[in-house]
């Protein structure tokens, strides 16, 4: 990053505008913590970043108490991407704190370490586990610079996976001091693993 340019503030994210078709109930209202997961996510972002927000379906927005701020997906793009590029839509000069809401064991000293390691000159700043080395899309920093090029990327690219366009941009890696935390819960099975663990803690 050029001397003197001023460093892009983070905003959170909480991506919780799936589908949720393995899980077969909306990923974002599954109680972990004793809370929507999407509340407890954002709840976590909120104490780190300078503003969070939900992104959401547009048929979401009914069901979101009036406290939380909300993107909604212009449906651009498919994948992940359209909600983070959403986001930055509104606000193109903020890095994004993207965290998925099917991540229930992410915690705020990951995050925060995260947020520590960040590179700002870098396209994006990601988790990723000791165990692939692959970066985490969805538990990442993405830098204004990455999004606009990942614009580019998702009007020319076959494949709308994020995790690919990491893997081929200057991505600095973080591997999470715990790879439990990058644990996804996309289907029933996945979910009562966590749950089960949660309990044993």
């Amino acid at each position: 990053m050029a001397i003197g340019k001023a460093i892009p503030p983070i905003y959170g994210l909480v991506l919780a505008g799936g589908k949720s078709n393995r899980m077969g109930q909306d990923k974002g209202e599954i109680e972990y913590h004793g809370k929507p997961q999407r509340e407890f996510a954002y709840a976590l972002l909120e104490t780190l970043c300078e503003r969070t927000f939900l992104s959401l379906r547009s048929d979401q927005e009914a069901d979101i108490p009036e406290a939380f701020q909300t993107v909604t997906d212009q449906d651009r793009f498919r994948g992940p991407l359209n909600g983070i590029l959403s986001a930055h839509a509104l606000y193109p000069e903020a890095a994004w704190l993207v965290l998925a809401c099917d991540l229930p064991l992410m915690d705020r000293d990951s995050l925060r370490l995260l947020i520590d390691e960040r590179d700002p000159s870098r396209m994006a700043t990601a988790f990723a586990t000791g165990k692939s080395g692959l970066p985490e899309p969805l538990a990442a920093i993405w830098e204004p610079r990455g999004l606009r090029h990942a614009i580019s990327y998702m009007e020319n690219a076959e494949s709308s996976c994020p995790r690919k366009f990491l893997i081929r941009s200057d991505t600095r890696l973080v591997t999470a001091t715990d790879d439990t935390v990058l644990a996804n819960a996309n289907d029933p099975q996945e979910r009562e693993a966590i749950l089960e663990k949660l309990n044993q803690l």
